[in-house]
């Protein structure tokens, strides 16, 4: 069960990464690697997310080994934290649990040219604004509304099929992880009832750990790449945190049953129903691969018109356009997908199908992938914490493709369950505790700030600070909220 202790082996092999050797069971296939450091691991063991990187390691074709980044949790199926590269050549395998029920869910960050001093006489009314404009909470609907033909185009040509409509710049384009379109996306392998659920979601936030925040850089560690960013200490930026909505939780479901009898017919053994997949050139391989980048071609939609509205917010409250007040996108990372890429694996080059549940794509500097302008300083890496201590952009490093298939960390990652997280928030106030540190929360419930209060993450920091001193990626620029809209 999940909330039972992992009592396996968890090995030393530095002062940031732990080894599940495969001798621990039967059928692995490689070791598990778990990066964390000597405070960490202890919070690791206390449930069976170490397991599930474990049974992860019996997948056909998984290369070097089953990854796990500091902010790892227990999941369906992959711990939330984990990273798989499946080689197709060796019989690889395509896992929707290793992607997840919410595709391409993911993060982006808008910079601008105010500082907390210009924000601050309005700051209730921007936070009034952006949840009036910003569509939040469980099944809630948006402005912006596609027909069946619509939605298809936009699945297939992602953010450049809203540059078309006026709703997105060249810009946003470049700034966003593979320009905001997975090009193997197979529309028609979307099913109608994924189709109806997405029609009227597209530029909304949603719920859970979903949210848009409004931040300020309070400390540079890297000056020379926080400029190249465009980002300052005292700067005011945006946050968005969201993905497919339920037309990617639709898409992941559908997937689930339609693989349910594929191990047996491919002859591949289990350790957990959760992790069903079928050999990525298989039939049922590939209409999962392409639904699952149609789902994340519409994720990136997502988060653009979401983007676009808190642009418009910031016009209406402080009357300036948003080009005038420079909010340009930073950058946007995916965290919740499966891409095809190329790496090296024991001294050969080899294209692998690389799943990210919960961690985030950290290219170095010079790899091709990285847009121009950050070339230099590597690919951002923006980490979300919580709503109320920090959050993080750092820069990708050499050692992300030397150990971990140019991967870093997600978030904070949660140490309470939602239900824990009610619990200990029995009569309080989330909204005022927050306000008392100065961060203004508007949310749809109680129930939604107390699932996602401070307490029920791992601090940040200390999830940074790992994969900072393994070389997976840089520290940048730490950002504190000031505001947050919750669903």
């Amino acid at each position: 069960m999940p909330k039972d202790p992992f009592y396996g082996p968890l090995e030393r092999v530095n002062d940031f990464c732990w080894k599940i050797p495969k001798s621990y069971k039967a059928g692995m296939r490689v070791d598990g690697l778990i990066y964390a450091d000597d405070q960490m691991i202890e919070m690791i063991r206390k449930d069976q997310a170490p397991e599930q990187v474990a049974n992860v390691a019996f997948l056909p074709g998984i290369q070097h080994a089953s990854l796990a980044m500091p902010d790892i949790h227990w999941g369906y199926g992959f711990c939330i934290g984990g990273v798989a590269a499946t080689d197709p050549d060796e019989g690889g395998v395509i896992s929707p649990g290793g992607v997840g029920y919410d595709i391409n869910c993911g993060v982006r960050l808008v910079r601008s040219n105010l500082d907390e001093s210009d924000v601050k006489p309005v700051h209730a009314r921007l936070m009034d604004q952006l949840y009036g404009n910003i569509p939040a909470g469980v099944g809630q609907e948006g402005k912006y509304i596609f027909s069946a033909k619509e939605l298809r185009q936009l699945m297939a040509g992602g953010v450049a099929f809203l540059k078309k409509r006026g709703l997105a710049t060249e810009s946003d384009i470049e700034h966003t992880e593979a320009h905001g379109c997975l090009p193997t996306a197979q529309p028609d392998d979307v099913s109608e009832r994924a189709l109806t659920r997405g029609q009227s979601q597209c530029g909304t936030l949603g719920s859970g750990n979903h949210f848009l925040e409004v931040q300020v850089v309070d400390r540079v560690f890297d000056e020379p790449a926080a400029q190249v960013m465009g980002l300052t200490q005292g700067m005011v930026c945006v946050m968005i945190h969201s993905g497919s909505r339920g037309l990617g939780y639709q898409v992941c479901d559908d997937a689930l049953r339609a693989l349910r009898t594929a191990p047996a017919k491919y002859g591949i053994q289990l350790p957990d129903q959760q992790l069903v997949c079928a050999p990525i050139g298989s039939k049922e391989g590939e209409h999962y691969l392409g639904a699952m980048c149609a789902a994340a071609n519409f994720a990136w939609c997502n988060r653009q018109l979401l983007m676009w509205q808190a642009r418009e917010a910031f016009e209406q409250v402080f009357s300036r356009s948003w080009e005038s007040l420079q909010m340009g996108l930073v950058y946007d990372v995916a965290h919740n997908i499966a891409k095809f890429e190329q790496h090296e694996v024991n001294g050969r080059k080899k294209k692998l199908w690389v799943h990210r549940k919960g961690a985030t794509r950290a290219f170095p500097p010079h790899h091709p992938e990285v847009p121009s302008m950050y070339r230099a300083i590597g690919q951002p890496v923006i980490i979300p914490g919580d709503m109320g201590r920090a959050s993080w952009v750092l820069a990708g490093q050499p050692g992300s493709m030397e150990q971990t298939f140019g991967t870093a960390c997600h978030g904070a990652g949660r140490v309470m369950s939602r239900t824990a997280a009610v619990k200990h928030a029995a009569g309080r106030r989330i909204d005022q505790e927050l306000a008392a540190k100065g961060i203004i929360a508007r949310a749809r419930s109680w129930k939604g700030l107390a699932e996602e209060q401070p307490d029920a993450y791992k601090d940040v920091d200390l999830v940074v600070e790992v994969v900072h001193r393994a070389n997976l990626a840089r520290k940048v620029a730490r950002m504190r909220p000031i505001g947050v809209v919750k669903g």
